[in-house]
């Protein structure tokens, strides 16, 4: 038990560290050719913060580890919205000025809502990938639009700021964008091993390992990058991390895992936590868009997100625990018979 507690705690470590280096050196290598401020912002480091979980689902996905790709994925998603954009939000209201960000947070909705139905057969075929991907690259496509159309846009003018702030040499961007894509895949692979270990061990369902230890893990560049933007006031980049990463998790994720292999939707996924993840989704719109003017997600809000996801994670532990005493009992009967 102590390698794969070893395993998960390094894993998760180098993950975090290696999340921001790709993305440091991702985004410096963009700028360098000249790519649009905004186009970096939109794609760069709201899809490059998505790379742990890419990584983690897909391995997960190979292995045949169908709870623990889907659970890392859509976990993530309720990670990001009630975790760390509510938490954000406490400690630093977020006002939503990008007019890009207006208009992802229905793209988001309507996203998720049809990611949502593509599970009600009870699996991600690889043709659901298929079309996963085919409308992720159709968001490609209107990003690199969008960024070429604006000239001006809040969150292109905050991350202009940032990679002048902290602006590295070509070569530099180029040797931590190798080495941070490396730490990922070793540390992707490092944390797979331990969660599976441990759900093995311990006979906790690998869908519960992905949708807390695994999920809150891969979560963490999006935690770090969220809170050190709000605290500079840069509050679309906040939003905007997070909305390219449920877009990321939602479409390329999910799609490429069930590329690699069809993943299986457990039952408790789609009656417990996919309802979550959309009334998630929804509320996040409603708070975020600013039907009456500018969107702002206020201290309450950020508080009441926060709040959702204690209680659901409190839900989680306290079914499982149930399930795990109920096998116990069963275990023990058994035996004494």
């Amino acid at each position: 038990m102590f390698s794969p507690i070893l395993a998960i705690i390094i894993g998760l470590a180098a993950l975090v560290w290696g999340a921001d280096r790709f993305v440091l050196g991702a985004a410096a290598t963009a700028k360098y050719f000249r790519v649009p401020p905004l186009l970096i912002g939109m794609l760069i480091v709201g899809f490059g913060t998505s790379a742990p979980e890419l990584l983690v689902s897909g391995i997960a996905a190979y292995q045949g580890n169908s709870g623990l790709a889907l659970g890392n994925a859509y976990g993530s998603n309720i990670t990001n919205i009630a975790l760390i954009l509510g938490l954000t939000a406490f400690i630093s209201p977020i006002a939503v000025q990008s007019k890009v960000l207006r208009v992802e947070l229905p793209i988001l909705t309507f996203v998720t809502l049809g990611a949502v139905w593509q599970l009600m057969d009870g699996q991600v075929s690889r043709i659901d990938a298929v079309v996963l991907l085919i409308v992720f690259a159709i968001l490609i496509g209107w990003s690199i639009w969008t960024s070429a159309r604006r000239s001006k846009d809040a969150l292109g003018e905050e991350i202009e700021a940032e990679l002048t702030t902290h602006a590295m040499p070509v070569r530099a961007a180029i040797v931590w964008l190798i080495v941070g894509l490396a730490i990922l895949i070793v540390s992707s692979r490092a944390l797979v091993w331990g969660a599976v270990e441990i759900a093995t061990s311990v006979g906790v369902s690998d869908l519960i390992i992905g949708l807390t230890i695994l999920a809150v893990g891969t979560s963490l560049p999006e935690l770090a990058s969220s809170l050190i933007a709000a605290k500079r006031g840069e509050h679309d980049i906040a939003l905007g991390n997070v909305l390219g990463s449920n877009l990321f998790n939602t479409l390329a994720v999910v799609g490429i895992a069930g590329i690699i292999r069809s993943v299986d939707c457990d039952r408790n996924l789609l009656v417990r936590d996919i309802p979550v993840m959309v009334g998630l989704t929804v509320v996040l719109f409603v708070f975020g868009y600013g039907f009456r003017g500018q969107g702002r997600i206020n201290r309450l809000e950020g508080l009441i997100l926060l709040l959702s996801f204690i209680v659901y994670s409190t839900y989680l532990v306290w079914s499982e625990l149930k399930v795990l005493q109920a096998t116990s009992a069963v275990s023990g009967l058994m035996i004494a018979v």
